[in-house]
């Protein structure tokens, strides 16, 4: 039987950071498959985001931090990860504001304004969609992969530093009876995952801070707290 991976940020950075890389995947999947008008759905959610916030100083912080780490550990001086996240602090520290171009694009304002309507997608709300889904895949995959270039000097360091935190922590095997389960630890934890066995019909809702955490284990049919112990796999990440 299968498992499933829940994840939960304990501070915001990190909970930004799990959305961008959401929507990061959801951006090369529709690189990949020409899904219509459905490619700007995330694309809009990751302006939204740019403009909202400015992450590319902690970003920046993240990946000296990581850096340090690895410059410390003679086996990992001549890494992949150690010369990718240099590229990735030079295309940072280099690049305009993500998003402020497509911010200047008129085709894309228009989209944006509209995309928030309910059903607003049709052709005489949008004529210039309408115009742009008939071109051939290959020419509106290259606008796409255009818009989303704008965006990688953020989604490159994110998707190194997640990698780098989840290989950083071990599973171990743990049981929550009656379906609740804490913890606390010394040390200031940052995400923590949950793998489960989807025979046991429930999931995990997960709260806490970087010290202490809780996990109530809730069955899907029943939509109720779970009475039965849960035998689950935890990785706490720092």
């Amino acid at each position: 039987m299968s498992e499933l991976l829940f994840e939960q940020p304990l501070n915001e950075k990190v909970r930004n950071y799990l959305r961008l890389e959401h929507l990061a995947k959801q951006l090369d999947t529709h690189l990949e498959e020409d899904h219509q008008q459905r490619c700007f759905y995330p694309l809009f959610s990751l302006c939204e985001l740019a403009e909202r916030c400015d992450f590319r100083s902690e970003i920046l912080k993240d990946i000296d931090r990581q850096l340090s780490l690895l410059k410390a550990d003679p086996g990992a001086l001549n890494s992949a990860l150690l010369s990718e996240l240099l590229d990735c602090r030079e295309q940072l520290l280099i690049a305009e504001r993500p998003g402020l171009h497509l911010k200047q694009n008129r085709f894309i304002s228009a989209l944006r304004q509209r995309f928030s309507m309910p059903g607003a997608c049709c052709n005489f709300d949008l004529p210039q969609l309408h115009f742009w889904l008939s071109k051939p895949w290959q020419e509106r995959q290259y606008d796409y992969e255009q818009w989303v270039a704008h965006f990688r000097c953020l989604l490159n360091p994110i998707t190194l530093l997640l990698a780098a935190s989840r290989e950083s922590c071990e599973y171990r095997r743990e049981i929550a009876p009656a379906g609740f389960f804490q913890k606390e630890s010394s040390q200031s934890l940052s995400l923590i995952r949950v793998k489960l066995n989807i025979a046991n019909g429930c999931y995990p809702t997960i709260s806490g801070h970087r010290n202490r955490f809780a996990i109530h284990f809730v069955q899907f049919d029943q939509q109720k707290h779970s009475q039965q112990p849960v035998e689950f796999l935890l990785a706490t990440c720092d």
